[in-house]
């Protein structure tokens, strides 16, 4: 039985004790956070919101198995912010349009989640009418059955089976009046219970893990009180997908005690918020160095470089070398070598010699190894 089949399976409950210590802690986690980021003025404060909207934009895609090019995400985003200094190239539909959701969701937090808003953002996730190859019900709620399902041809794996269509507008309606309420529910409570109820209706043909993660970070957003982003959750859940799709599979098939849900959902977001405090740090060496180096002369594939070695410091890249140039932006070997020496003249990379091979570092403007893997590995 699926907790949608149970009688009053939106009536929620959990164990307080389990889950109280853990809310106190993202709240402290959350102020303390927030506070250094309005310290920071409002030129850094903008550029770390850039940089941590652009986490949300690609990785709320990437859990979805969508790889979207993030050069193309911060021009989006950038040119909707209204910052200034950055080329706009023509930006695919697909981009535009989760950056007009998670833009809408966590900068205009405060209006309310009504059916109409909502049917919007659908629609700008599929404004061509079509999921790959697929016609879907755009900017509507669906007409067919839904199951969730993996596994290849002939072994299949069904994981979940949303209510009968028939039965959404209903369950929407009830979702969006309570979603909507003026209740006394802790909001960081309440986004990640929004979350589990609007996977669980899973109104749309597709679409509805981005949707239900815009919705989360909308409350998230309210939690904090602020337009300012300082922690990307779905940067988190990316990192942990195997135990988000777990939780919420277990949950799904579970009873309206959602004491294990909630536990996982805010350790997660403890574990975002720990992460956003390194984050941080690596965003306001990534704006100083641009700022730095603003007036300098580079071209795009030199851009990218740099961008990808920042955007990517939590992960092990490996060295900076020549090969990996050329494969990271699809160039020659003379090419990458020539871009790498031009911006070692430039004082915008530095040489760390090894012994047999050359390894490149940003030149940081607080003195951090970027990429960060020691010669050891």
């Amino acid at each position: 039985m699926y907790i949608h089949e149970r009688e009053n399976w939106t009536n929620f409950y959990w164990n307080n004790e389990k889950i109280l210590p853990t809310l106190a802690t993202t709240r402290h986690l959350q102020g303390k956070l927030l506070g250094q980021m309005e310290s920071l003025g409002f030129e850094l404060t903008e550029k770390a919101t850039w940089e941590t909207l652009i986490l949300d934009v690609v990785d709320t895609s990437r859990i979805e198995g969508e790889f979207l090019n993030p050069e193309l995400v911060r021009s989006s985003i950038a040119r909707k912010l209204g910052i200034e200094g950055i080329d706009f190239p023509t930006i695919p539909r697909n981009i535009e349009g989760i950056v007009d959701v998670l833009l809408d969701a966590t900068q205009n937090y405060v209006q309310p989640l009504t059916e109409e808003r909502l049917l919007g953002w659908h629609h700008s996730l599929f404004q061509s009418g079509y999921s790959g190859h697929t016609k879907i019900d755009v900017a509507r709620y669906r007409s067919a059955g839904m199951k969730v399902v993996s596994g290849s041809f002939g072994r299949e794996k069904v994981h979940f089976e949303a209510p009968a269509h028939e039965k959404v507008p209903h369950e929407m309606k009830l979702f969006l009046d309570w979603l909507n309420e003026q209740n006394h529910l802790d909001l960081v409570l309440k986004s990640f219970i929004s979350h589990l109820w609007f996977v669980t209706i899973h109104p749309f043909d597709d679409g509805n893990g981005r949707i239900a993660r815009a919705i989360m970070d909308m409350f998230l957003a309210r939690s904090d009180g602020s337009k300012i982003r300082f922690y990307s959750m779905s940067n988190q859940i990316y990192k942990e997908q195997k135990y988000y799709n777990n939780i919420i599979e277990k949950t799904q098939k579970g009873t309206s005690d959602i004491t294990d849900y909630l536990e996982w959902f805010l350790g997660c977001f403890v574990r975002a918020l720990r992460a956003s405090e390194k984050n941080l740090k690596i965003i306001l060496d990534k704006s100083r160095f641009w700022d730095k180096h603003k007036f300098i002369p580079i071209n795009e594939r030199q851009r990218v470089i740099i961008n990808h070695l920042y955007d990517n410091y939590d992960k092990e890249t490996g060295f900076l070398r020549t090969s990996t140039y050329a494969k990271l932006v699809k160039c020659s070997t003379d090419t990458a070598l020539r871009d790498l020496q031009d911006l070692v003249n430039k004082e915008l990379l530095k040489v760390e010699d090894s012994g047999k091979k050359t390894n490149y570092l940003i030149t940081s403007p607080a003195n951090i190894r970027i990429p960060k893997i020691s010669p050891e590995k």
